[in-house]
């Protein structure tokens, strides 16, 4: 069984960043929109500003609270919009109940847009041509690409359909040449479709939901799924202990997808510094 090291890929990730940044004029610059106050969101945004420091991006934390209006979010994006100094503007996801996410998405300059969650690099991703692939998406196919995972030809079975990662997820590895399924709360014989892939992807965040009888010999387990437990502790969807001694190889969490999400996310940011430069 192959543990699948997405925190010591990132690592590689980021030395290759910070050689990049060392050579550009002036520092790449990401703002990220928080709304609210989630356990999981603050985790996430830590570990990318640490990332960020650590390759030499400039990072702006805007935060505003839970009952914040959709035109007062709008209207600071349209500043970043026109401000040449930032390169990247993502919405920490989820945001609130009653908060319209998607139209206040759909203000980011789509060259900008680095968690390519807008309807044009959906459109892009969705043509497989030149796109912002969702930092989720990116990350799973580099951990894949780096162990050396064949994707063309090879079935996935993804669960979990959110527009943030199943289905991002599903159009990328379409891309690649794989036959993907696509399962959800109203699959039937959940199990009976998870088994019979060469890779299994789970991205529910409901912890223990994968468990021995849901895997086969040999497979590729990839968990995306993250809760924070009462206990601060993080646990992903796959029931770990008992699963990596059947499958051929597994992302741990943490330390899978997670941190290879967050460097991913900055590979778009430099992606985007380079083509607002031309």
């Amino acid at each position: 069984m192959k543990i699948l090291d997405g925190k010591k890929l990132s690592l590689l990730v980021a030395l290759k960043l910070e050689k990049k940044i060392t050579k550009f004029k002036t520092r790449p610059k990401l703002v990220i929109i928080q709304i609210g106050d989630l356990a999981e969101s603050n985790t996430y945004i830590r570990n990318k500003k640490a990332f960020a420091e650590k390759i030499g991006v400039s990072t702006e934390h805007k935060r505003y609270p839970d009952n914040v209006s959709e035109s007062r979010v709008i209207a600071d994006i349209k500043k970043y919009n026109k401000n040449k100094s930032v390169h990247g503007i993502m919405m920490q996801l989820p945001g609130p109940k009653n908060f319209d996410t998607e139209k206040v998405l759909e203000t980011i300059d789509p060259k900008k847009d680095v968690d390519g969650l807008t309807a044009l690099n959906t459109k892009h991703l969705f043509d497989n041509s030149e796109a912002f692939v969702p930092a989720t998406a990116r990350g799973i196919i580099a951990l894949l690409d780096k162990y050396k995972v064949n994707l063309k030809g090879a079935t996935v079975t993804i669960v979990g359909h959110s527009s943030l990662v199943g289905k991002p997820a599903m159009l990328a590895l379409l891309n690649r040449g794989a036959t993907v399924t696509m399962c959800h709360k109203d699959t039937r014989e959940l199990a009976k479709e998870t088994r019979r892939s060469h890779i299994l992807i789970s991205a529910v965040g409901k912890p223990g939901l994968i468990t021995k009888k849901h895997v086969a010999k040999g497979q590729v387990v990839i968990d995306i799924g993250i809760t924070v437990l009462p206990n601060g502790k993080v646990a992903g969807d796959v029931d770990f202990k008992n699963v990596s001694k059947i499958v051929g190889a597994i992302s741990p969490v943490p330390g899978g997808v997670g941190p290879m999400t967050v460097a991913t996310l900055f590979e778009n940011l430099l992606d985007a510094y380079e083509l607002q430069r031309y």
